[in-house]
């Protein structure tokens, strides 16, 4: 998959960029790691310009987001809690559960947006509560657009200072993606055996 991106980005340029980073949030394994850090590297090489790589980045990462945050809005929260109060052993959520999360989100829900951007595995996942917590449109996307900027620029200047060293900025955060995705993983299994409705 690596070499295939490298592919992508060299062959498309701004548009592979945008469409890899935008596939990114529909299927979470292309990592916007090696995406940004290759578009980086192009920008070292005088073949992409910075800033322009920078939009087509942020702009595919906000645009894959919106796509989750109206899924859930589209399902919402109501249609949620019925099911959860028949198949909560699989969400690992009851109806009061939902409720706690929202109010929650309320109150917190702009912080998780903004940090949760930069945070990987996290990136996707974060657009779901909000979306489900109905968060104003524009709020969501400012927060979201902020936060993606800002990733999508530590990755970018990470490739662009390693030059033809891009490559090791995969090999540090590929772990921490792991381990995240991991630890999300078995805390859900350990919720499905203990969980108890209430």
């Amino acid at each position: 998959m690596f070499d295939w991106v490298i592919s992508a980005i060299d062959d498309w340029g701004y548009t592979g960029v945008f469409v890899l980073m935008l596939v990114e949030h529909l299927f979470p394994p292309i990592p916007s790691e090696v995406i940004m850090s290759m578009s980086g590297f192009l920008v070292a090489t005088g073949r992409m310009n910075i800033w322009l790589t920078l939009l087509a980045g942020t702009a595919g990462s906000v645009l894959g987001t919106l796509f989750w945050y109206y899924v859930a809005r589209a399902i919402g929260e109501e249609r949620l809690k019925r099911f959860a109060a028949n198949y909560g052993r699989v969400l690992t959520l009851s109806p009061s559960d939902i409720d706690k999360a929202h109010r929650w989100f309320v109150k917190y829900g702009s912080y998780a947006v903004f940090f949760g951007r930069m945070v990987p595995a996290i990136r996707t996942l974060i657009s779901v509560p909000a979306g489900f917590a109905r968060m104003p449109f524009w709020t969501f996307l400012i927060l979201t657009t902020l936060g993606s900027v800002i990733w999508t620029a530590v990755l970018t200047l990470a490739g662009y200072l390693l030059e033809s060293q891009y490559s090791r900025v995969e090999a540090y955060l590929d772990p921490i993606s792991k381990l995240v995705l991991l630890a999300i993983v078995v805390v859900y299994v350990y919720r499905v055996i203990t969980w108890k409705p209430h």
